[in-house]
């Protein structure tokens, strides 16, 4: 799950970045602003890179993952890349542990076997 969740995270930071850039056009809003809420979401979509088999690390990425599609508010094709990004960070969830499920299920297969191979009595390979 983390390989997953982590390429998504990265991919975010680079869609932060460019929506900062996009944003710094709008009148309204100041570079400092811009930039500061940019660079927190850039950090912390690096940081969930790390965290993501911490408890709460998948609910952080959710978090995230609204906050990019409340910045459609700023940016409004954010709405879409936002609502891309959280239909990736699913899939990358669910199937990320859907994987270390069957890992885990082969690394204890294959250690019950090698188990069975080494006992007294046990079928040699």
């Amino acid at each position: 799950m983390r390989t997953l969740c982590a390429s998504t995270l990265i991919g975010e930071f680079f869609v932060i970045g460019f929506a900062g850039l996009v944003a710094m056009k709008e009148p309204d809003l100041s570079t400092a602003t811009v930039w500061t809420v940019c660079g927190v979401l850039m950090a912390l979509s690096v940081l969930l890179c790390g965290m993501i088999t911490r408890p709460g690390g998948v609910q952080l990425g959710w978090a995230l993952q609204i906050l990019l599609i409340a910045g459609g508010v700023f940016v409004p094709s954010m709405f879409i890349l936002g609502a891309a990004f959280a239909a990736l960070w699913w899939a990358s969830v669910h199937y990320g542990r859907k994987i270390d499920e069957a890992k885990a299920r082969f690394a204890a297969q294959a250690q019950a076997q090698a188990q069975d191979r080494t006992e007294p009595g046990g079928n040699p390979a």
